[in-house]
């Protein structure tokens, strides 16, 4: 009992803690102790499994359409997918395709650096080239070539406005297979002078400048550090140039060369069979792109070597 009238002194309050400064507590295999007191809820995504559900089915119901649907007549599709004459038909559109694509992208390369010349003249031509060859229409462009003979019965070689030393008949000079490759060829120029053009653009400016200070030709700067890197940018696009030629072929059925659509279009017209002939094609065109987008694969691979992607 207190004598004195004094209050009753309250027992002293210790300061509180600081938190301890340093790295979380850490149990003796390693991990955090204050993470595994965590809940860890997965994020869901249920118009993802929505989305994938209807697909399933949308697919679903397609493969069964083709496998119990008799109007697709897969014996007739069978018969007539290894036959002759569509193998046959197969390989000219291959060549058509090769050569189109051979000849547009070496003289698209040209056109290219032309229009990347300091020379004016070489740049408006160029230009010049690229502007008609967009602009007009592969099947117009095929069917003058076709018709060549008709505006110009012959070809004169000789001094301009005066007399000729030589002549060449154009009948026979341009058929109907040198005026596809002719058209396909010129018509794909213009679109892989774009593509080279934006490749090389792509490629910085202080490596020319650092191959010129170290006096490297000109000729090597470009074959040796432009296009290798330039490559990595033209790719892609230059597949697609080549893949949408490869089914563009078939556009040169008007002219009556004997390319995949049309000789299939030939089959269908005696027999009456049209959606399993079509079919054919269809099958065909997408084994040989995707044989095209699998070396594409490759060469991209190729020259993305110490490349971050």
């Amino acid at each position: 009992m207190s004598l004195t009238s004094d209050p009753p002194i309250d027992p002293p309050i210790d300061p509180p803690i600081d938190p301890p400064i340093g790295p979380p507590a850490a149990n003796a295999d390693g991990s955090d102790a204050d993470h595994e007191a965590l809940t860890v809820v997965p994020v869901r995504h249920p118009w993802r499994w929505a989305a994938i559900a209807a697909t399933a089915v949308l697919l679903a119901q397609f493969l069964n359409g083709l496998i119990t649907n008799p109007g697709w007549e897969w014996a007739v599709f069978a018969r007539f997918f290894t036959a002759p004459t569509i193998l046959q038909a197969v390989w000219i559109t291959l060549q058509l395709t090769l050569y189109g694509t051979a000849i547009g992208f070496a003289l698209g390369v040209v056109l290219a650096f032309a229009r990347l010349s300091e020379s004016r003249f070489l740049r408006t031509a160029a230009y010049g080239y690229i502007w008609a060859f967009r602009s007009i229409p592969l099947i117009v462009q095929l069917l003058f070539w076709f018709n060549l003979a008709y505006l110009y019965e012959e070809l004169t070689f000789g001094i301009p406005f005066g007399p000729g030393f030589f002549a060449f008949d154009t009948m026979n000079l341009v058929g109907a297979t040198s005026a596809a490759v002719l058209g396909l060829a010129l018509h794909q120029a213009a679109y892989a002078a774009e593509i080279v053009r934006g490749g090389v653009l792509a490629v910085e400016q202080g490596q020319l400048e650092a191959a010129a200070a170290l006096g490297i030709p000109r000729l090597r700067q470009l074959r040796r550090i432009v296009l290798p890197q330039a490559m990595r940018s033209i790719l892609p696009n230059a597949a697609n140039e080549i893949i949408s030629l490869f089914k563009g072929t078939s556009i040169v059925s008007v002219m009556a060369i004997g390319e995949l659509f049309y000789q299939v279009q030939v089959v269908y017209g005696r027999n009456g069979r049209v959606v399993p002939l079509l079919m054919v094609a269809t099958v065909w065109y997408i084994l040989l792109t995707t044989a095209l987008s699998v070396l594409q694969h490759y060469v991209e691979r190729h020259y993305a070597k110490g490349a971050v992607r």
